[in-house]
């Protein structure tokens, strides 16, 4: 693959949230529109591709990072001592837990240490290059970390906008406790928690950003009408042309290649793909689980509309 980019701002959609959202499925979807590219969780890039120490070193393409024709041109570090400074960096800066001073240096009320000014510029230039490599001048990262988020907003060089994708936590905890492939398996407290901690961090960035750059949409009404809420989620991002999107039926979608970091092994998938509106928590969870995930974070599933 090959292209260039306009001499212009890289416009990037910046999809946060909690894990499990259904990020994977709706970036890949919108992978098929032209002049888009889905990197997956490109947060876990250096880990997995050049310290080969994360879930998985392949690309969605299923070749391996390192051979992958978007990617290999990126990951160029003999000795990999730069990407153990960077992700170094990310854990001591860029977790979720760093929203505050991060969202501090977006809003102006601080400047941000060299150490995140450094991870800024080397995110950039990633996302720059991936751009580049695949003649994509839209680019969809869906690392889903606010923190991270807030330190590319801030880039005079980047035109992010935040699409902030909500999951009922019912069927979050669901799928973490029956993990496929190399996902883990995680507690129902410890979810619920994340739940909340990942959406509300989410919303402090959006707040930061404005309507104009911060999207936040329901993942089961992306299931329920996935062709407007796609239609919805490029206008959003500066496109119109969603054309090229092989809705095989209003209940399936025809996927390419994509050359996604991490995230869920679906994005491994291609070909005719259902889009399924069933969620296995209605039928598995006990009505004890419900009650208590409801308890844990009502107040947020109130605000997102999800009811008992």
């Amino acid at each position: 693959m090959s292209g260039a980019v306009p001499e212009e701002k890289l416009r990037v959609l910046y999809i946060t949230g909690m894990m499990r959202c259904g990020s994977t499925f709706v970036g890949n979807v919108l992978n098929e529109m032209p002049g888009a590219v889905h990197i997956g969780e490109r947060y876990f890039l250096w880990k997995n591709a050049l310290l080969r120490d994360g879930t998985n070193t392949l690309c969605g393409c299923g070749r391996d990072l390192l051979e992958c024709e978007v990617w290999s041109g990126r990951l160029r570090d003999p000795g990999g001592w730069k990407a153990r400074r960077l992700w170094d960096l990310q854990q001591r800066f860029l977790r979720t837990r760093h929203t505050a001073p991060r969202l501090a240096e977006l809003r102006g009320h601080r400047d941000p240490p060299p150490e995140v000014v450094e991870l800024g510029d080397a995110i950039a230039d990633t996302l720059r290059g991936v751009a580049e490599a695949s003649g994509a001048p839209l680019v969809i990262d869906s690392s889903k970390n606010a923190a991270d988020a807030a330190v590319l907003a801030r880039r005079p060089d980047l035109d992010v906008r935040l699409l902030h994708l909500v999951r009922d936590p019912r069927a979050t905890v669901t799928s973490y406790l029956a993990p496929k492939d190399y996902l883990e398996r995680m507690s129902a407290a410890r979810t619920l928690s994340y739940w909340a901690a990942f959406n509300v961090a989410s919303e402090a960035v959006g707040g930061a950003l404005g309507d104009r750059r911060y999207l936040r949409l329901r993942y089961e009404d992306f299931t329920r009408a996935p062709r407007p809420v796609i239609d919805e989620i490029a206008r959003f991002a500066g496109t119109e042309d969603t054309s090229a999107i092989d809705f095989a039926s209003e209940r399936s979608v025809v996927l390419g290649t994509n050359h996604t970091v991490t995230g869920n092994p679906d994005r491994l998938r291609q070909g005719t793909i259902e889009i399924r509106t069933t969620e296995p928590w209605r039928e598995t969870m006990s009505t004890p689980g419900r009650t208590a995930a409801y308890a844990g974070v009502a107040p947020l599933m109130l605000r997102y509309g999800y009811h008992r």
